[in-house]
């Protein structure tokens, strides 16, 4: 019996590589039409499918008390392939239909490498249980659906710009500073202050500028991490 509970969660986190397996395929068809939508669309529908999967075996290994080490692992694998993998292919795509300078778009791989840095320093550090130290990889994948998705609305900014973000988001997903989770531990107002605003900030900023709205709510989640005075984490 605890074989079988430990294997549904387990199920649910293969749910989320294998979603993030179809985003990568995805990407490399970004500009291609594929029935109602373009790749690159089916390729954020395929990312967001992840990112569900990811909460929901979290959510059921709580609810089963099914933990494991292999359970652990695999989520972070599937983790590496959906949420760093797969969005630095959509960006090496995009960059490479916008940018005549080949070699440099490929500068978003980067983003994988990093990404499994980060998963690595989580996995290994036992006080990022109710806080991360550094961006969560799935922030980046959000954040980086909502650039694309700026850029198809307005403009392509230009490659040194899409480098500089890189490297940024790169040191951000390394780096030291606390964050607090998004993971709610009950519904108390007080104790969930940040999360709620947080919610309710990123529902208003894609009403109002679309999927290019998540790459603003990311920049507001760096920015109510840093203000720690008034709230609990």
């Amino acid at each position: 019996m605890p074989d079988i509970k430990c294997s549904i969660p387990n199920a649910i986190t293969c749910l989320n590589l294998l979603s993030g397996c179809a985003a990568i395929v995805l990407a490399f068809h970004a500009y291609d039409r594929l029935g109602p939508l373009y790749g690159l669309e089916w390729c954020f529908i395929a990312i967001g499918c992840a990112a569900i999967f990811d909460f929901c075996d979290g959510a059921s290994a709580r609810a089963l008390g099914a933990y494991s080490q292999i359970g652990k692992d695999l989520d972070s694998l599937s983790d590496l392939i959906s949420f760093g993998v797969a969005p630095a292919m959509l960006v090496v795509n995009v960059m490479l239909h916008y940018s005549s300078l080949t070699a440099l778009c490929y500068t978003p791989l980067l983003l994988a490498a990093f990404g499994a840095l980060r998963l690595a320093k989580f996995n290994n550090d036992p006080e990022q249980t109710s806080e991360f130290r550094g961006l969560p990889i799935p922030a980046n994948a959000i954040f980086w659906i909502g650039v694309v998705a700026w850029i198809e609305k307005y403009a392509y900014p230009g490659t040194p710009v899409l480098i500089l973000l890189i490297g940024l988001m790169c040191a951000a997903m390394v780096g030291n500073f606390r964050m607090f989770s998004l993971k709610f531990k009950n519904f108390n107002l007080r104790e969930n202050f940040r999360r709620y605003m947080l919610l309710a900030a990123a529902a208003l900023f894609v009403v109002c500028y679309g999927l290019s709205g998540l790459a603003w709510s990311i920049l507001l989640y760096f920015l109510l991490s840093l203000h720690r005075r008034n709230y609990p984490v």
